[in-house]
C-alpha cells in the first residue's frame, strides 16, 4: 500500500465513503450491533474510570487532541499501537481527519471494557473449531484478549520484518504488516482454532469505521467530522420544517442526547 499522490489518494477517499455506506449505515444512525451500544461498567475488565485510576480529565494530549482518559489501555505504548494501526485503516488526508483525530481509539477503549471485549452476550464455551467466514466471531478468546494479542503480535511482526516496534515505524512499512495480518500471512503464536491474523484484522477493522461513525456519545466521531463527510444529519428531532422545500438543504448533524458538538458524549 504505497503512498498516492493528492489526486488518487481524495478519490481513494471518496470511494472509502462511499463503499462503507452501506456497511455503516447502522453504525452512523447510532444502532451499533454485536454489543457496541451499552457500555456496561460491570464488565469483567472495565471499572469506572476512577476505580482504574483513569480519570476523565478533561485535558489535552502532547500532540493537542482531546484525551477523555482510558479505560481499557493503561499501557501507553499499546494504545500507541493500536492507534497507530487504526490511523493506517482511515488515515487523515485532504478528505477530512482521520482515525486519531476522530477519537476512534478511544471508542474502542471504552468498547474493550465493556460487554463487547467481555463478550458478555455470546456463548463462549467449548468445543471450539476454526470458524467458516460466513459464522462470524468464533475464538475461544474475548475479543478484549484478542485485541492484546494483536497488538503484541503486530510488535512481533514488525520486529521481524523492520527491527522496530510498530509505532515506530513509517506509514508503508506499517500498511505492509497490517496486510499480512489481513491476508492471513502473519503469525498469531497460537492454533487457528483459538485465533488467526484475518480474525483480528477483521475487528480492528470494523471497530475503525464504527469508531469513526459512531453517535460521539461513544468517544468516537469527534466533532461529528465522520458524519460530516457524509453529510449525516445525525439524531434530528423532526424533518417537518424541511420535507417540503424545493432546494438541496444542508442539515448541521445533532448527536444523540445532544452533546457539545466536539465529539465529547456529554448530552
Amino acid at each position: 500500500m504505497a503512498e498516492k499522490g493528492p489526486d488518487e489518494k481524495q478519490f481513494s477517499r471518496r470511494d472509502f465513503l462511499k463503499t462503507t455506506g452501506v456497511a455503516t449505515g447502522g453504525i452512523i444512525g447510532g444502532s451499533l450491533l454485536g454489543g457496541f451500544v451499552g457500555f456496561n461498567m460491570n464488565g469483567d475488565s472495565g471499572g469506572d474510570t476512577a476505580q482504574n485510576g483513569q480519570q476523565d480529565t478533561g485535558g489535552d494530549t502532547a500532540q493537542g487532541q482531546h484525551d477523555p482518559g482510558r479505560i481499557f489501555f493503561h499501557n501507553d505504548a499499546e494504545f500507541e499501537t493500536i492507534s497507530q494501526a487504526m490511523e493506517r485503516i482511515f488515515p487523515e488526508d485532504d478528505m477530512g481527519p482521520g482515525a486519531i483525530t476522530l477519537g476512534a481509539p478511544y471508542f474502542l477503549d471504552m468498547q474493550l471494557a465493556g460487554e463487547y471485549g467481555n463478550n458478555t452476550k455470546e456463548y463462549m464455551q467449548g468445543p471450539f473449531y476454526a470458524g467458516e467466514t460466513t459464522q462470524g466471531y468464533q475464538s475461544r478468546l474475548k475479543r478484549s484478549e484478542l485485541f492484546r494479542l494483536g497488538i503484541e503480535r503486530l510488535n512481533a511482526e514488525a520486529n521481524e520484518q523492520f527491527d522496530d516496534d510498530f509505532s515506530n515505524l513509517e506509514g508503508e512499512d506499517q500498511d505492509e504488516i497490517l496486510t499480512r495480518f489481513q491476508e492471513g500471512e502473519a503469525d498469531m503464536g497460537v492454533p487457528p482454532a483459538t485465533a488467526t491474523p484475518e480474525d483480528f484484522f477483521g475487528l480492528l477493522r470494523s471497530a475503525t469505521i464504527e469508531g469513526v461513525y459512531a453517535d460521539p456519545l461513544y468517544r468516537g466521531n469527534r466533532g461529528m467530522e465522520g458524519w460530516k463527510m457524509k453529510n449525516f444529519p445525525g439524531h434530528q428531532y423532526q424533518y417537518i420544517d424541511r420535507i417540503q422545500s424545493d432546494s438541496m438543504v444542508e442539515i448541521e448533524p445533532q448527536p444523540l442526547f445532544g452533546g457539545d458538538h466536539n465529539g465529547n458524549g456529554n448530552g
